[in-house]
């Protein structure tokens, strides 16, 4: 169960106005304005649930995920999931969750992605019968059975982002966060993604919270939606009734989404 209680969160940024004058002033005396990432933000996340967590850039998604990752502690609220608050019982917490972000990599660059593996297997102490199934497991559902013999440096996009998803995976997690998780790849490596995540869903009950601005990816995979703007949760709803609410319209689900930002002026 994940569960967010009038979640706040406000960041302290340095600002300036252009020029050589103004850089050296900067040194000297800086001056911030506060930005309000997170504004009262509650929801309720259930087991098994996929979820996909919607906005435009600087709605503040990451944040939120990274408050549920353990990285950040709100300024005001809880935040409670599996029995544990993330930034407080972090090292026994980070156990249970996997994350996948599109523009970090999990993967150590110059040795071969079976490595990596191995190196995860050491850090979440995985027995080595569950490593053995897990890692067979993955590798034929992702078809990554020889991309794992290469180095990451090596791969494509597509191979090294179904790679970043296995490791993810590796040690069981109950909860996996997915951050744009098929940011710059093909078709094929998409479907095969979306598939392999509906089935670890289904075969696991793995929570899974998305957030991406694919809308393929939200149909695709998750069965709602959580729009959130300017620091606000803004709607909460089934993915169902937004495919509806598209074909009512006869347009694409890309065009509905930028309705909801028109509407809620957070375009």
């Amino acid at each position: 169960m994940i569960e967010l209680e009038n979640i706040s969160k406000t960041f302290k940024v340095s600002k300036r106005e252009a020029g050589l004058k103004n850089a050296v002033k900067s040194f000297l005396k800086r001056d911030y304005e506060e930005v309000h990432a997170l504004n009262d933000v509650s929801f309720k996340i259930d087991d098994g649930e996929m979820v996909g967590y919607i906005g435009p850039n600087g709605a503040g998604k990451s944040t939120t995920i990274k408050i549920m990752c353990g990285i950040l502690t709100p300024d005001e609220g809880n935040c409670k999931i599996n029995g544990y608050v993330p930034y407080k019982d972090r090292e026994k917490y980070v156990r249970d969750i996997g994350a996948v972000f599109g523009n970090r990599s999990s993967l150590w660059w110059d040795v071969p992605v079976v490595d990596s593996f191995e190196m995860n297997k050491a850090i979440y102490n995985i027995p080595d019968d569950v490593y053995q199934e897990q890692k067979a497991m993955l590798t034929k559902m992702l078809n990554i059975e020889e991309i794992i013999k290469k180095p990451t440096r090596t791969l494509s996009l597509g191979q090294r982002m179904r790679c970043e998803i296995a490791i993810a995976f590796l040690h069981k997690p109950k909860i996996v966060f997915l951050d744009e998780p098929t940011i710059g790849l093909d078709s094929v490596s998409k479907i095969a993604v979306r598939k392999f995540i509906k089935e670890i869903n289904k075969k696991d009950g793995t929570t899974i919270i998305l957030t991406t601005h694919d809308t393929e990816d939200i149909k695709a995979m998750a069965k709602r939606i959580i729009l959130v703007g300017k620091g606000n949760v803004l709607m909460d709803c089934k993915m169902s009734n937004l495919t509806r609410k598209s074909r009512e319209k006869k347009q694409s689900l890309d065009e509905t989404v930028a309705e909801l930002y028109k509407k809620y002026k957070i375009s």
